[in-house]
C-alpha cells in the first residue's frame, strides 16, 4: 500500500497514472479517516487487492489535521505500507497554478494569493514531510522521468528494500529539494573547455577518461567511496527507506555525471539497489 500526498501542483495527477500503469489501484482524495476503512475492504475482497495507492491532499482540508498521527497508525499496523511525498519548489508551483489558472485548495484560506496560499499549505505538510519514506522533487521532473522513477521504487516490489538514488544535476538550473547528501563537483577540471567534448555527455568514454584522469577527481572519489561505506549501514539500522545523493556540476552534463555513475556502481558492489538519473545531461 501506498499513500501518496504532498504539495498540490507538485505532480500528483501524474504520479497516480504512473502507478496505474505498473498495475497499482489508485484513490484519489481520499478522506484520511477512512484510509484504515478502505485497507479493510481491499482485504476482505473476493480477491483481495495487493497493490493499492491512496492519494491524500489538503482538498480535505478540514480532515487534514489527524493525517500525521493517522499515517504513524497505518506505520504500525501495516508493514508494507509507504508514505510518498510529491514537492516542488514554491516558485514552481506558483508558475504552474498561474500557467493552468487552475484554483489551489487554500485559495480562500490565502485571501486570493497563490503565493500565500502555497507557503500556508507548506507549513500545514511540514510534519507529514518529515516522516515520509520518499520525498520527490518534481520541481525539474518531466512525466517520463516520474514515470521512471516510480517503476523503478514500486514496480517489482522494491519498495521494500533499501535503495540509493544517485543523481546527478546542474548547479546553474538550482539544486534538488529532495536529496539527503549533496556534492559540490565544480572544483574538478571542465570538460566543457574543450572544443571536440564540449557537446558529449559523461556517460560516453571521451568524458569519463578526461574526468578520471585527473588525480583529484581520484582521491575525491576514494573520500566519497570511504564516507558512504560507514554511512550506508546507519541509514539502515535507523530504519531508512531509501537515500538520494545527488552530485552536481556547473551544468549537469559532464563532471556531476561521471562521478554519481562512479559512486552508484561502488554502492551497487556492496549489494545496494541504485537508480540512476541525471537531471540535466539533455539541456544545453
Amino acid at each position: 500500500m501506498i499513500i501518496l500526498t504532498g504539495m498540490s501542483g507538485a505532480g500528483k495527477s501524474r504520479a497516480i497514472a504512473a502507478l496505474e500503469d505498473i498495475g497499482y489501484y489508485c484513490v484519489d482524495n481520499l478522506p484520511p479517516s477512512l484510509v484504515p476503512k478502505f485497507v479493510e475492504l481491499c482485504s476482505q475482497s473476493n480477491q483481495p487487492l495487493s497493490r493499492v495507492a491512496v492519494v491524500i491532499d489538503t482538498r480535505g482540508a478540514a480532515l487534514y489535521g489527524d493525517l500525521s498521527s493517522l499515517i504513524q497508525e497505518l506505520k504500525n499496523q501495516f508493514s508494507t505500507r509507504r508514505l510518498v511525498f510529491l514537492d516542488a519548489s514554491d516558485g514552481e508551483l506558483c508558475r504552474r497554478y498561474k500557467e493552468t489558472r487552475r484554483r489551489h485548495p487554500l485559495t480562500d484560506r490565502a485571501e486570493g494569493s497563490v503565493e500565500r496560499a502555497v507557503r500556508m499549505e507548506r507549513e500545514i505538510l511540514a510534519p507529514v514531510k518529515d516522516i515520509a519514506d520518499y520525498v520527490i522533487d518534481t520541481t525539474h521532473t518531466d512525466s517520463r522521468q516520474l514515470k521512471e522513477q516510480f517503476s523503478g521504487l514500486f514496480a517489482d516490489d522494491s519498495s521494500l528494500v533499501f535503495s540509493v538514488n544517485c543523481v546527478s544535476f546542474g548547479f546553474k538550473y538550482g539544486v534538488p529539494t529532495d536529496t539527503d547528501l549533496m556534492f559540490d563537483v565544480r572544483c574538478l577540471p571542465n570538460p566543457f573547455y574543450i572544443d571536440e567534448l564540449r557537446n558529449l555527455t559523461g556517460l560516453t568514454r571521451e568524458i569519463r577518461e578526461f574526468v578520471m584522469d585527473c588525480p583529484q577527481t581520484r582521491e575525491l572519489l576514494d573520500r566519497l567511496y570511504s564516507l558512504t561505506d560507514y554511512l550506508l549501514p546507519l541509514y539502515i539500522n535507523e530504519g531508512k527507506a531509501q537515500l538520494s545523493i545527488a552530485v552536481g556540476c556547473t551544468g549537469g552534463k559532464h563532471r556531476s555525471v561521471v562521478l554519481a555513475e562512479a559512486l552508484g556502481q561502488h554502492i551497487e558492489a556492496l549489494g545496494t539497489k541504485v537508480r540512476f538519473l541525471h537531471r540535466d545531461i539533455k539541456k544545453t
